[in-house]
């Protein structure tokens, strides 16, 4: 099924992924600014903290341009579950991408991907991840402290919400059941104890 994007989805997902950027890149212009400061005695510090913020910042880009911009065809950049991994690093969440996940076509694996960004947000106090294959395709459970994909989340990603009511928060969700319908699939939440499953299925007929 093909459904046509209005602009306002653009322009929040944009509106998201620079609001993630910023933190990493304000941090290598301040470092910047600390080793350009005469006389500073830290400069070993201002240079990690470039260092650490520029590989943030570029982790997060080869992540954002493979779940959001991979249009099919030949892979360009580090294998999926690389991105995914170096996403999630120095956070308070493990992901553990399984073999059978990868094994997944690459079109599966973008929406693999944007499902853990998605599932990730449901953890605001850390967790683990696995991202496997399932009948139907990608799946997630997920583990640890956290209220699980909020109810205006789980109506995004159900295809529930008028693109007007979108806001910068419930964009990924929406784009990920873009996603899964343009593979002819939907994306199910289930309550867990101790966390939740995200799952893709097949839309009854």
């Amino acid at each position: 099924m093909l459904r046509a994007i209005d602009l306002r989805v653009v322009e929040l997902l944009a509106a998201r992924l620079c609001h993630d950027l910023i933190g990493p890149v304000s941090a290598i212009s301040n470092g910047v600014e600390l080793m350009a400061d005469e006389g500073a005695e830290f400069d070993r510090d201002a240079v990690a903290l470039v260092g650490d913020s520029a590989k943030k910042a570029l982790r997060n880009l080869q992540f954002y341009r493979f779940a959001y911009a991979f249009g099919g065809g030949g892979l360009i950049g580090p294998a999926p579950y690389l991105l995914a991994t170096e996403f999630f690093a120095q956070t308070a969440i493990q992901c553990d991408y399984r073999a059978e996940a990868r094994a997944l076509s690459l079109d599966q694996q973008k929406l693999g991907c944007a499902m853990l960004a998605l599932a990730g947000e449901g953890l605001p106090r850390g967790g683990r991840l696995v991202l496997s294959a399932g009948p139907a395709g990608p799946e997630i459970e997920a583990t640890g402290a956290g209220p699980g994909p909020s109810p205006e989340i789980r109506a995004a990603l159900a295809l529930a919400v008028p693109a007007g009511e979108l806001t910068s928060r419930t964009v990924g969700g929406y784009l990920a059941g873009l996603l899964a319908a343009r593979l002819g699939r939907r994306l199910v939440v289930a309550d867990r104890p101790g966390g939740f499953r995200l799952a893709t299925a097949v839309p009854p007929a």
